[in-house]
């Protein structure tokens, strides 16, 4: 199983060589898991950069994967992620989720670095 944080999935969207590397993710739905919280913060970024017809069409897109809601047990499982790891909320939740379900995390954002089941690109390359 897969999660494409939302760093990710901006990357696929601007069609970058990261959003590239991402590709082989996406065209596998059966393997995406996708966390309510990002496709929060997706839409959120989107809604300042393109039309609503274009975000709502890349938010269905996001869809094909299994969106994992946030529910009591995860809000727990992320809460003791965020102490172990000093993650902010949102990512605690990415993590917790990509823990609950054992997958991959597909990533830019510099804080997921060398933790567990993590694919970590470099934006500064």
């Amino acid at each position: 199983m897969n999660i494409i944080d939302s760093s990710c999935w901006i990357e696929y969207f601007h069609n970058t060589s990261i959003g590239g590397a991402v590709l082989p993710v996406v065209e596998r739905p059966h393997e995406l898991l996708v966390p309510s919280i990002v496709l929060y913060e997706v839409c959120k970024y989107l809604l300042s950069k393109t039309s609503e017809e274009n975000v709502m069409a890349f938010i269905r897109m996001m869809h094909k994967g299994q969106v994992i809601v946030l529910d009591s047990g995860l809000s727990i499982s992320a809460a003791n992620v965020s102490r172990r790891h000093k993650l902010a909320m949102a990512d605690s939740i990415i993590y917790a989720t990509a823990e609950r379900h054992n997958a991959v995390l597909w990533t830019t954002d510099k804080h997921f670095d060398g933790l567990p089941n993590v694919r970590y690109f470099d934006k500064t390359r």
